[in-house]
């Protein structure tokens, strides 16, 4: 009997080894941090839809024969919240596509909106359309901050999971490498706005 305990001491030993040495733990602690990324741009992405349809009252006062733009931007924002986000658009490339080309019209839109109201400077000097687009303007600015955050966290995370050891341990535990952003058809030529 006494040797059959010292045997399972030996086995539980080797086995809490041998997963220290899997990277089992560290490959669920990278895991939780990129869910935790994924949050941080989802809030943002949150925050800017809130943000729509007060931007889009104010400009309809000022801008009604705009009706177009208003309802692009209406139906991006419709777009954006109908879309059914939760933790599996991280493990499907292609449900990160089209989550990330739903964005890209939200922000394209809102791009046209601004564009707009360049042509009607009683609405740019309205105190609530400049704390709108100032707000906007932030909220653009977090959306590129945590994407930065998300694209780091999940470049540490697929670097990990591709490595040995784990690499081993990740496909017997089903885990696999994430869809990450990419740039957009056309990010690297400049925009033109055109108000004539």
């Amino acid at each position: 009997m006494n040797s059959m305990k010292k045997g399972l001491v030996a086995l539980t030993l080797a086995s809490t080894l041998a997963f220290s040495g899997c990277g089992y733990n560290t490959l669920q602690a990278k895991d939780e941090s990129v869910n935790a990324a994924w949050s941080e741009v989802e809030n943002q992405y949150q925050r800017r839809a809130d943000l729509v349809p007060n931007l889009v009252n104010v400009v309809k006062g000022y801008a009604t024969h705009e009706e177009k733009v208003l309802t692009e931007v209406t139906e991006a924002r419709a777009n954006v919240a109908g879309l059914k986000v939760d933790k599996e658009v991280l493990n499907d490339p292609e449900l990160f596509k089209k989550y990330q080309e739903t964005q890209s019209q939200m922000t394209g839109a809102l791009s046209r909106l601004l564009a707009v109201t360049e042509n009607y400077p009683d609405l740019k000097a309205n105190e609530q359309f400049r704390d709108l687009q100032v707000q906007l303007e932030g909220t653009e600015n977090r959306i590129s901050t945590a994407r930065t955050r998300y694209v780091q966290t999940v470049q540490d995370y697929n670097t990990y999971v591709r490595q040995f050891p784990q690499a081993m341990t990740a496909k017997v535990i089903g885990m696999k490498a994430k869809p990450n952003f990419s740039a957009e058809a056309g990010a690297s030529k400049a925009p033109t706005v055109n108000f004539n």
